[in-house]
C-alpha cells in the first residue's frame, strides 16, 4: 500500500525537510490588509514590516473544507491512503475541518497533533519511518496519536506586542511584562491549548539558555535521536545557545527551523523554542 504522509504549511518544514521525508502540505492563507497571499509565499519578514508599519496583526484563515476536499482527493490519485496530521484543534478549526472531510472518502486518517511548528513535523517524520517500516495507514495514525502526549512543545518569546494585538494578552499583562523586561515561555499542553510558563529577563542570549535549561529540567526525559530549534528571525548567537545546550545533552539530531508566515503572526519576531519527544525512557 502506498501511503501519502500529510500535514498543513504550519509545519514549518523547509522544501529540502518536506522532499527527504516525503511530506505533502496544504497551506494556510495569510492576510495582510487587503493583500492575501498563502503562507510560504508570504514570509515572516514580510509580516514583520507590515505590523511596523500599520500596527495590525495580519489575518490567518485555516484551511476549510473545499480546499481540503480537492487536496486529498489529487493525493488519491497517486496514494491508496493518508495520514494527515493537522495543527491543534485548540489552536484552529483546521483539524475539524480535515476530520470532516475525511469521512465522506476513503482511507483518509486524521490525527490530531494537539500541537504546532515542528512538534507536528516530529509526528511526520515518525509517521514517515513507520510507513518505510511497511506498517497500514490505520496502524500508523495509531501509533502516531499514541505519541502524541509525549511531545515536548515550548517557546520563549522576545515580545508579548503579537499577543497583545491578537487579544490573547490583556492589556495589564502587558505593561507589566514590558515594565520588568520580562521574556515570557510559552508551553504547549497536552490539551493542545497554549499556557504561559517560566518568566525570564536578561539579554536574549541569557535568556535563551535559562529557557532551554528549564525546559530540560521539566521535560527530562527526551528522545535524544531528534531535536528542533525552530525560530523566527532569532539571532545567530541565540540559536547557537541552544544549540552547545543541545549537544552537551547528547540530542544526536539537531534540526534548526524557521516559523513560517501563519506561526510567525503570532509570536512575533526572535521566538525561540526546542521541541522533542519526550519519551526517551520507552
Amino acid at each position: 500500500m502506498k501511503i501519502a504522509v500529510s500535514a498543513e504549511s504550519t509545519i514549518d518544514l523547509p522544501k529540502e525537510l518536506l522532499e527527504k521525508y516525503k511530506i505533502n502540505t496544504i497551506p494556510f492563507t495569510v492576510l495582510l490588509g487587503e493583500k492575501a497571499g498563502l503562507d510560504g509565499e508570504i514570509t515572516p519578514p514580510e509580516i514583520f514590516d507590515y505590523v511596523d508599519r500599520t500596527g495590525v496583526l495580519p489575518r490567518t484563515s485555516a484551511v476549510n473544507e473545499f480546499q481540503y476536499e480537492e487536496y486529498f482527493k489529487g493525493l488519491l490519485k497517486d496514494y491508496d491512503a493518508i495520514v494527515h496530521i493537522s495543527l491543534s484543534d485548540g489552536i484552529s478549526s483546521s483539524c475539524q475541518n480535515a476530520t470532516n472531510v475525511s469521512k465522506k472518502l476513503k482511507n483518509v486518517y486524521i490525527v490530531n497533533s494537539k500541537s504546532l511548528s515542528t512538534g507536528i513535523a516530529l509526528l511526520a517524520i515518525y509517521a514517515r519511518n513507520l510507513v518505510d517500516q511497511g506498517l497500514e495507514a490505520s496502524e500508523v495514525a495509531k501509533k502516531v496519536t499514541e505519541r502524541v502526549p509525549h511531545l515536548q512543545v515550548s517557546f520563549v518569546l522576545n515580545t508579548v506586542e503579537y499577543l497583545y494585538k491578537g487579544g490573547r494578552c490583556s492589556s495589564l499583562q502587558r505593561l507589566g511584562v514590558n515594565l520588568l523586561r520580562i521574556k515570557p515561555q510559552i508551553l504547549v499542553g497536552k490539551d493542545g491549548k497554549m499556557s504561559s510558563g517560566a518568566k525570564f529577563r536578561g539579554k536574549n542570549k541569557e535568556v535563551v539558555e535559562q529557557y532551554c535549561l528549564d525546559i530540560l529540567k521539566k521535560f527530562d526525559t527526551p528522545d535524544k535521536s531528534l531535536i528542533f530549534i525552530t525560530h523566527s528571525a532569532a539571532s545567530p548567537d541565540m540559536v547557537e545557545t541552544a544549540r552547545e545546550i543541545l549537544q552537551r545533552r547528547g540530542f544526536k539530531q539537531i534540526l534548526e527551523t524557521y516559523a513560517g508566515a501563519t506561526i510567525s503572526s503570532h509570536c512575533g519576531p526572535k521566538c525561540l523554542g526546542i521541541l522533542y519527544f519526550n519519551d526517551g525512557n520507552k
